[in-house]
């Protein structure tokens, strides 16, 4: 299996390397081993067997690298995370292990509405700062690209803020960032008994405003009896949709409302969480091309029962994405290689299927699916490097144990390495 365009020298050329391409086919993790692979412009220009480079290594490349037989995969994909928030929320951690639901905390003012405050009241300076240490923490276990939603704001300032700092971040950090207004996501304290009032001011008022401003890559939800209805979900999604803008779905999570087949009704890129959809969501979903994503922090530490359908989505070829959902409320994780585990013990998915999640189909999720998620010619040259004698092994660790020797994003190596050389 060998890729090859036309060029001239090559940036970079990295040698001895097996090389989980992630590109769907016959052999697992289309791995290539004993692989090479160049990167000219910040795009993939080459890729195969070492023993099929059409010249000598130093007359291919400015630079080139032996891996000492590491493993490459193509950098890791957060594609559902809240990682702009302020505060914790482990005293409610506290009460359900006492006994209370999740259901009945949000219902008293704690749970998003308590986060919703302290985000609220941190400057932007400091919310940024918050934002890039938490991304620092992901690229450490090989991520380069992450989704970050808003929705603790729940005020068009609040909720620029947050988007802001996401961009902000975004700026600084060696990592590609997409932006989500997640307005819908609960109603605020000063729209106390005006739901439909609060959901046309995000409709009509909150996110064009965002969206001209260019802080909105797409539109979330969150469609649940403690949130927003479907009726609610979808006039913010018709009005999404005359923005030019995806639209992704919190669907299914707590109860069926329907939610998977609204969200792909739409169109949407993805409907998340998805534990009570039913075989009609998973046939829509199907149809629509509808990227189920699989959040296996938020059921673990919910300490839920009722696993997503995955035999269902298995049945009727609906792509399976993995994210680490990372907030404060009910999946308070860092560690994409953790994710991975827990979507293999909890969820039985494989682990070829898990890494696909975190790379492959989160590009989908995320609708870049041209772009990244997988290693060829002409995609971005996102490279995650691994101390590890086998794919399957960043599943097996629970916890980030297998070292990320080094990430490249767009071909360049990054300061923020999290490892040593070989």
């Amino acid at each position: 299996m060998t890729d090859r365009v036309e060029t001239a020298k090559w940036d970079r050329l990295w040698l001895n390397t097996g090389i989980a391409t992630m590109r769907p086919g016959p052999v697992p993790y289309g791995a290539i081993h004993d692989g090479a692979i160049a990167a000219k412009d910040g795009l993939i220009a080459w890729i195969g067997p070492r023993a099929e480079l059409p010249g000598a290594p130093e007359t291919l490349a400015r630079e080139t690298t032996d891996l000492g037989g590491a493993w490459m995969t193509p950098g890791l994909i957060d594609a559902h995370t809240h990682l702009a928030f302020a505060g914790d929320r482990s005293t409610e951690f506290e009460q359900r292990l006492n006994g209370v639901s999740y259901e009945e905390i949000a219902r008293a003012g704690g749970g998003i509405l308590s986060t919703v405050n302290a985000t609220r009241a941190i400057p932007e300076e400091e919310l940024t700062d918050l934002v890039m240490a938490r991304l620092k923490r992901l690229f450490a276990e090989g991520v380069t690209t992450v989704e970050i939603k808003s929705g603790y704001g729940l005020t068009l300032e609040a909720e620029r803020k947050q988007l802001r700092a996401a961009r902000k971040a975004a700026n600084t950090l060696p990592v590609r960032i997409r932006t989500t207004f997640l307005g819908a996501h609960a109603l605020p304290p000063e729209f106390t008994g005006r739901q439909a009032a609060y959901i046309e001011h995000v409709a009509s008022d909150m996110l064009p405003a965002l969206a001209a401003e260019g802080l909105v890559d797409a539109v979330d939800g969150f469609c649940e009896g403690i949130a927003f209805t479907p009726e609610e979900i979808r006039r913010v999604f018709t009005a999404t949709q005359t923005l030019g803008l995806s639209v992704k779905l919190h669907a299914d999570q707590l109860s069926n409302l329907g939610g998977a087949a609204l969200a792909a009704s739409f169109n949407a890129l993805s409907a998340d969480h998805l534990e009570w959809t039913d075989e009609a969501g998973v046939i829509a979903m199907a149809q629509a091309g509808t990227v189920a994503m699989l959040l296996p922090a938020a059921f673990y530490f919910l300490r839920e029962t009722r696993l997503p359908p995955i035999d269902l989505l298995r049945r009727h070829g609906v792509a399976m994405a993995l994210a680490s959902d990372a907030n404060p409320g009910t999946a308070p994780t860092l560690s994409p290689l953790t994710i991975l585990n827990m979507a293999c013990v909890l969820f039985r998915l494989t682990p070829e299927e898990a890494l696909a999640g975190f790379t492959r189909e989160a590009a989908k999720a995320l609708g870049l699916g041209d772009e990244i998620g997988t290693l060829e010619v002409g995609k971005q040259a996102d490279l995650a490097i691994w101390n590890i004698a086998h794919p399957g092994e960043l599943a097996y660790w629970i916890g980030g144990t297998p070292a990320c020797l080094r990430v490249f994003h767009g071909g360049e190596k990054q300061e923020e390495d999290s490892g040593t050389d070989r």
